[in-house]
């Protein structure tokens, strides 16, 4: 531990790991107190809430009263599935704020993908054209609208120096409405079935959904499918991207000084645009790999609210230190939470959204995470410090030398040859 906290990536990740428990601490303190105002619930299912909240990923059910355990396909699949989108606009706050921008803008992005996909998908026709092309034809499409839509705000900062955040909150209401406007003017309403032309049909209509590439095998019954595999490879590319490449530096060096990379030569204005649109790439790839599924229908009426999946890459990508790795697992674990929400319902008197209270703690105390970064570091300054006075007192003291021993004085011998 001394060794992690000596570095600057181990005391972030320390950090981050704190925020974590104290979220699921509050969590648990949460329960108890719900648990002690209602009748209904008891100390056996405050137990049982505090477990789940711990663990609920691996609870298969109930058998006579008591919570089994064990390995569960069902919630896993579920929580991979769900952790697909997290990843993507997890990687999109992520590389805005490695390159000084702020992407509050994830949620329009989303949008914008949701529609670019939906329409592609549905929109060519799969009798004349393969299912495989046309799903490649709308992720692409997606995250082209994406980029496109991310872009606003990044010129909007480069040339006019607004703020990324102004224009990003303004471009998400923009898209709200223009997405509401073209799918209420368009023919994908789900007319089949009555009752929900206020729907997009599912694009398991012309089959043109993500394969499951064996994943529906290994956790059955869940909504798993090859998305959480193109999600992670994703990731991992725009790692190497930030962290390998001349274009990665390019952006980052933007990001820690715009000024002194411009007199070092790199275009900063391009940069921005740049990291903007690549940002907006990935918040709308993950709308395109979450509603290419097939598994859910799109509500076009969405200008009445935003996409809560934009807006939860932020926490996402400050748990993970806005480190593209990293963002693969927080993304799974904010989709561990949902699954226990779920979970807690199911199998206790408690209510799914205890868990957005986690989730809320959680964010707080990453916002503030540098400030912990801060106190570990004053308590191994402190320590250091104390180390050292030990070191120069013990120095500074004499050391005890032993007397003097008397040499020894030859005998004398007297003429009879006895000595003295």
């Amino acid at each position: 531990m001394k060794n992690i906290l000596q570095k600057d990536g181990g005391r972030k990740v320390v950090a981050s790991l704190l925020s974590i428990l104290a979220g699921l601490l509050v969590g648990a303190i949460v329960l108890a107190i719900v648990g002690m105002t209602k009748n209904a619930i008891g100390p056996a299912g405050i137990w049982d809430g505090i477990r789940i909240i711990f663990g609920g990923i691996f609870v298969t059910g109930r058998d006579g009263g008591a919570l089994t355990w064990g390995f569960n396909p069902t919630s896993i699949g579920t929580m991979l599935f769900r952790a697909t989108p997290l990843i993507m606009t997890g990687l999109s706050v992520a590389v805005a704020f490695k390159t000084g921008l702020f992407n509050i803008g994830a949620p329009g992005q989303y949008l914008m993908g949701t529609m670019a996909t939906l329409m592609l998908a549905l929109g060519i026709p799969s009798e004349s054209v393969p299912a495989g092309l046309i799903w490649v034809i709308a992720f692409l499409g997606g995250c082209l609208a994406g980029a496109l839509w991310g872009a606003i705000p990044g010129l909007l900062k480069a040339f006019l120096n607004i703020n990324e955040v102004l224009a990003c909150i303004m471009t998400n209401w923009l898209a709200a409405n223009v997405v509401t406007w073209a799918f209420d003017a368009s023919n994908f309403k789900n007319v089949t079935e009555g009752t929900k032309t206020g729907y997009i049909y599912k694009t398991t209509f012309n089959g043109v959904e993500t394969p499951k590439m064996g994943l529906d095998q290994l956790f059955p019954n869940s909504q798993v499918n090859g998305g959480i595999i193109v999600a992670i490879v994703i990731a991992i590319g725009m790692y190497i991207l930030m962290n390998k490449t001349t274009l990665g530096y390019q952006l980052k060096a933007c990001g820690a000084n715009r000024h002194a990379a411009r007199y070092a030569g790199i275009q900063d204005k391009r940069n921005i645009v740049l990291s903007m649109a690549i940002a907006g790439a990935l918040a709308a790839g993950g709308a395109s790999l979450y509603w290419l599924s097939g598994n859910t229908e799109f509500y076009w009426s969405t200008y009445q609210s935003l996409p809560a999946t934009g807006f939860n890459g932020i926490p996402v990508a400050l748990l993970a230190i806005n480190n593209p790795i990293g963002v693969i697992f927080t993304g799974i674990f904010m989709a561990m939470l949902d699954v226990v929400g779920q979970q807690l319902t199911g199998l206790t008197a408690y209510n799914e959204y205890i868990t957005d209270v986690i989730i809320a703690v959680i964010v707080y105390l990453s916002a503030f995470s540098l400030l912990i970064q801060m106190l570990i570091g004053r308590i191994r300054t402190k320590k250091a410090a104390q180390a050292a006075a030990v070191e120069e007192t013990a120095a500074a003291e004499p050391a005890e030398v032993p007397p003097e021993i008397p040499p020894e004085t030859p005998e004398k011998q007297t003429e009879g040859g006895e000595a003295e």
